[in-house]
């Protein structure tokens, strides 16, 4: 039976239904809201209404974790206080002696409470990530963009900061295993010498090498050796999600392998076809500091860059457009020949059949292009076709971009290869018998390899299977030897950047289980006595500086900064290949002329943006990380259209089978506004089924229907049908709403120039004098934050960080699905306009606004959150007792609550990972953004020994840090000339929930987006 005191509610509806077109009518009669959150508030359902109406969701109290038992908050009152009437007897307990153990000689670097930062990088897709990290005692706990690196400068991306989680993964491999045997380095390095012993004798003929992209020129040179060595062994590369469409492009257009990067801080034009390129890609994070910078109104600037998106899926980039059209994948060749005949290029003619809303955005495009020669730019995405990025290149030299917008360089790849050929290369020898030796270093092919290879059965015919790898996974089920790879933290390697620049990687910390890294695996194949990673890197650099001076001091320099100097590519002088244009135009009109007919779907491909390609897919972290946009967690989905789910009749949430020829995976729905029609976008990287603890079962994997044979991104033809079953997406976009008011505020570029405090306008601040609060002065110090919503591109890195810093837990699906997740900040997402299917798209990162007047502070009634000396709004976590008052009485839901203990019960070695300056929390206290506090200490007492005040710009809250668009500025308010202060006086500057009088420290710069007249005549 059910406690009689307080009987439990029946659940939630997983999800209510969608009447699409109730909202369409609300927004096109201008009854809906300006901005919206989501479907569902469109529609006007009752129920929804009502769940809005309950601040909390139902349940969202409850302690215990069955729905059955309704444990509430009153019986854990009445058994918490007898809990404490019975712990008084035995509250004089002595607690036992605990002995600290000091340095017998203290390292002569380490201060205890005094971390040190080393450079470093992190590789992903074979580029180098450049990094510093931070170390306490030897222990690292927290990563930042390596600022003197011209890849990142001082930046750095969502996955580049969860990567420190994966060190202490105590799912690692710990040690090297045979057959799934306990063995030893030696034992694995005696064998597989003789291994290598007898492929000798044949040249290498059964002797194949399996590895990632590969940019080190350390690594390089050994696997050329190697080669050489064993001239009839293989190389063999592959990457899930990687760049074969781009190198094929280059090759189509120049006739060599070329790699193009993107100067946009000197594009005033930019037309992105499906390229996500602020967020994903190599120079992401570049590319978003240097289109920020275009983008940003302050100093009384009233002019920024243009861009247009096309895209089949709504992205991070796409949010920033100034125009957007959503198009079918299968469309982009048909757009890229509109533009190349709109700009007169040569060989390029009008398509047939293109949607006119698309035709006219391109034909104002290439007027804009056009317009501003030399100074645009076309940026095509990964996933397209090689033919559409041949066109690029093309139309970019016909602007004149190459050498200004456009940088074209060799390779930074040391083989640039067509990555889905060698695997099936591989496949097909390993069918054939043809190799008796096979290392995999690094990757999962057996998971993530087009399905059609069947991998896994090829790999069986070989005799000796060796797979370096840093945790258990599908692929290493299928080896004899499994060696455990080191961390990149563990680690001595290198590594380009996408322009070249070299960076020489660091270990912070001794490997925790013996890790290897593939330099030493192919020591042992390479050399009587195996050298150790650092000497095989160290020597190889020691030969490439032989001419130098003080070889040691450049090493030092080196490591030191982060960088090896000089190691940047030279621009290329290149130009189009015109005798070979003919052939990939030709291709393109193919390509063009294959556009589905309207209510035929397709299904479009993308790695996922937390886990990727699944290589995270056991980081917490990233796999609660809401995704840009659909804000889903924990899942994937098959996201359509609205407008294609209500042809189709399915509602979010409902199980459909997506079949391609015979092959098929079934995964819940989810409808996006801005998804373009007939379009089903999948994300891979889930479905793992040997990830470990934390990854293992999460969404689906889609591998079984992404095949060579049909299109590794892009499938035309494919079947949905529905299944009549549900599964619940937990997904956050409804969480934490302020209901009717001006959150986001946005202008046109020319409505802000005719209006700079339009903003401003659309609210209402009380007086000072208005409020029943006491002044408080500040003497010295006075905390604040701006952020700019026109430059923010809704990344997540920041949420990320702040988890990194602060020791955030991982609450799980079950805790998300009840507004419980922990994240002190938010990134929300608001749709504007009337166009269901197209709405403009807004970003608005929100933490702890850290009120003049907080609302929180009068309520609690232990003093638990107090108004510090310099304007915080303090949190006493020891003196909290979970009232919840504060969360109650704060209008940005700003505010998380502990529900359970989510850090109890830890792995010994995840706790090496917490920031020693910030509290643990335990369970029943309240958290929240503190301004990262613990920095602001650790300045303050800098400051104060050198006998000098706090420099502007000293303290760099952990979001602002990370911030690629460099959205998020924090300083000293009380100083007039701190750069902070002087965005505050910016024009386009807002309080959020400013009617309240709270009096926020944390003020918004409104977004303005700079659209083409002629579109928005239209």
């Amino acid at each position: 039976m059910t406690s009689p005191i307080e009987p439990p509610a029946p659940p939630e509806p997983t999800t209510l239904p969608i009447d699409f077109a109730a909202a369409r009518e609300r927004l096109r009669s201008s009854r809906g809201p300006a901005f919206w959150r989501g479907l569902e508030e469109l529609a006007g359902d009752e129920r929804f209404q009502e769940f809005l109406a309950r601040e909390f969701p139902r349940h969202a109290s409850d302690w215990d974790e069955s729905l059955e038992r309704g444990f509430s908050r009153r019986r854990f009152f009445e058994l918490g206080l007898a809990s404490m009437a019975l712990a008084g007897m035995a509250a004089c307990t002595r607690q036992p002696f605990e002995k600290i153990v000091p340095y017998v000689k203290q390292p002569e670097e380490i201060l205890p409470g005094v971390p040190l930062q080393f450079a470093t990088a992190m590789t992903l897709g074979g580029f180098a990530q450049p990094l510093l990290a931070e170390s306490h005692e030897g222990r690292p706990t927290k990563l930042e963009g390596n600022p003197e690196h011209p890849a990142s400068l001082g930046a750095a991306t969502a996955l580049a900061q969860a990567s420190i989680l994966d060190l202490y993964d105590p799912d690692r491999l710990q040690t090297p295993t045979k057959l799934e045997t306990i063995q030893t380095w030696a034992l694995f390095s005696d064998e597989l010498k003789a291994a290598a012993k007898a492929q000798k004798a044949l040249g290498g003929a059964g002797l194949r090498v399996l590895t990632g992209s590969v940019t080190s020129p350390t690594l390089a040179s050994q696997l050329r050796t190697l080669l050489a060595a064993f001239p009839k062994a293989r190389w063999h590369q592959w990457e899930p999600a990687g760049r074969d469409e781009v190198r094929a492009g280059a090759v189509k257009a120049f006739g060599q392998p070329v790699e193009t990067r993107y100067e946009l801080s000197k594009a005033d034009v930019v037309v992105a076809l499906d390229a996500d390129f602020l967020v994903s890609g190599p120079h992401s994070v570049r590319y978003a500091k240097d289109f920020s910078a275009r983008r940003r109104l302050v100093g009384g600037a009233t002019e920024m860059s243009r861009l247009y998106t096309f895209e089949s899926s709504p992205t991070p980039t796409g949010t920033k457009a100034d125009n957007r059209q959503p198009v079918r994948a299968s469309a982009l060749p048909a757009v890229a020949l509109a533009l190349g005949a709109e700009l007169g290029v040569p060989g390029f003619a009008k398509p047939a059949g293109l949607d006119e809303k698309v035709a006219r955005t391109v034909a104002a495009a290439a007027k804009d292009l056009k317009s501003r020669a030399g100074a645009g730019v076309v940026i095509v995405g990964d996933p397209v076709a090689a033919p559409v990025h041949a066109a690029a290149h093309a139309i970019n030299a016909a602007l004149g971009a190459i050498g200004k917008t456009v940088v074209l360089t060799e390779p930074a790849e040391a083989e640039p290869v067509a990555q889905g050929d060698s695997l099936a290369a591989l496949a097909a020898d390993m069918k054939a018998g043809q190799v008796q030796l096979l290392l995999v270093l690094g990757g999962n092919p057996v998971y993530d390899a087009p399905s059609d290879l069947a991998f896994a059965d090829a790999l069986q015919k070989v005799p000796l299977r060796v797979h370096l790898t840093s945790a258990a996974n599908e692929t290493s089920r299928y080896c004899h030897w499994n060696v455990p790879q080191a961390h990149f933290l563990e680690s001595w390697t290198d590594a380009r950047a996408l322009d070249g620049t070299v960076t020489i990687a660091q270990p912070l910390i001794e490997p925790l289980y013996d890790g290897k890294t593939a330099h030493e695996v192919l020591s042992v194949l390479l050399e009587d006595s195996p050298r150790t990673s650092h000497d095989v890197v160290k020597e190889f650099w020691r030969a490439e500086k032989r001419g130098a001076a003080d070889f040691e001091a450049f090493w030092r320099k080196s490591l030191h900064d982060g960088l090896v100097e000089g190691t940047a590519f030279e621009p290329r002088p290149a130009t189009p290949d015109a005798a070979g244009a003919a052939a990939w135009l030709a291709e393109l009109a193919e390509l063009a002329g294959r556009v589905g007919k309207p209510g035929a779907l397709e299904l479009s491909f993308r790695p996922d943006p937390s886990v990727w390609d699944g290589s995270f897919a056991n980081n917490g972290w990233l796999q609660e990380l809401p995704r840009p946009l659909s804000k889903i967690t924990w899942d994937n989905a098959a996201i359509l259209a609205p407008a294609t789910a209500e042809r189709l009749g399915v509602q979010p949430d409902d199980v459909v089978t997506l079949t391609v020829g015979g092959r098929s995976a079934s995964l819940p729905v989810f409808v996006q506004p801005g998804q373009a029609a007939d379009v089903v976008t999948v994300h891979f990287g889930f479905g793992r089924t040997v990830a470990g603890r934390v990854g293992n079962g999460v969404g689906v994997d889609v591998a079984p229907i992404r095949t060579r044979a049909a299109g590794l991104w892009l499938v035309p033809g494919v079947q949905l049908a529905a299944t009549g079953r549900k599964a619940r997406l937990s997904q956050t976009q409804q969480h934490f709403r302020m209901e009717g008011r001006h959150i986001v505020r946005s202008a046109t570029l020319a409505e802000y120039r005719k209006e700079p405090d339009f903003a401003k306008k659309l609210g209402e601040l009380p007086a000072v004098e208005e409020s029943l609060y006491p002044p408080m002065a500040y003497k010295d110090n006075a905390w604040g934050v701006s952020v700019d919503l026109g430059t923010c591109i809704g990344c997540n890195a920041c949420m990320v960080a702040c988890q990194a810093e602060n020791n955030v837990p991982v609450v799980g699906k079950e805790q998300v699905g009840r507004s419980r997740e922990m994240h002190w900040i938010r990134i929300d997402h608001y749709y504007e306009g009337n166009d269901l299917e197209n709405p403009l798209i807004h970003n608005q990162p929100l933490m702890c606004q850290q009120c003049e007047n907080a609302p929180c502070e009068v309520v609690c009634p232990v003093g638990a959150t107090v108004h510090g000396a310099e304007g915080l709004n303090e949190m006493a976590y020891n003196r909290c007792v979970g009232t919840r008052y504060c969360s109650n009485n704060c209008p940005y839901k700003a505010r998380r609550f502990n529900f359970f203990e989510y850090n109890a019960d830890k792995e010994p070695v995840l706790k090496m990972l917490a920031n020693p300056e910030v509290t643990v929390r335990s369970r029943g206290v309240m958290e929240k953004c503190t301004y990262c506090i613990q920095r602001i200490n650790r300045a303050k007492i800098a400051a104060e020994r050198e006998g000098r005040a706090i420099r502007d710009g000293e303290i760099r809250t952990a979001c602002q840090q990370t911030c690629p668009a460099d959205a998020i500025v924090f300083g000293n308010i009380n100083d007039p000339l701190a750069h902070v202060s002087k965005l505050k006086k910016e024009p386009r500057t807002y309080w959020v929930l400013e009617e309240l009088n709270t009096r926020p420290r944390t003020t918004y710069l409104a977004s303005v987006k700079n659209p083409n007249p002629d579109l928005e005549a239209g």
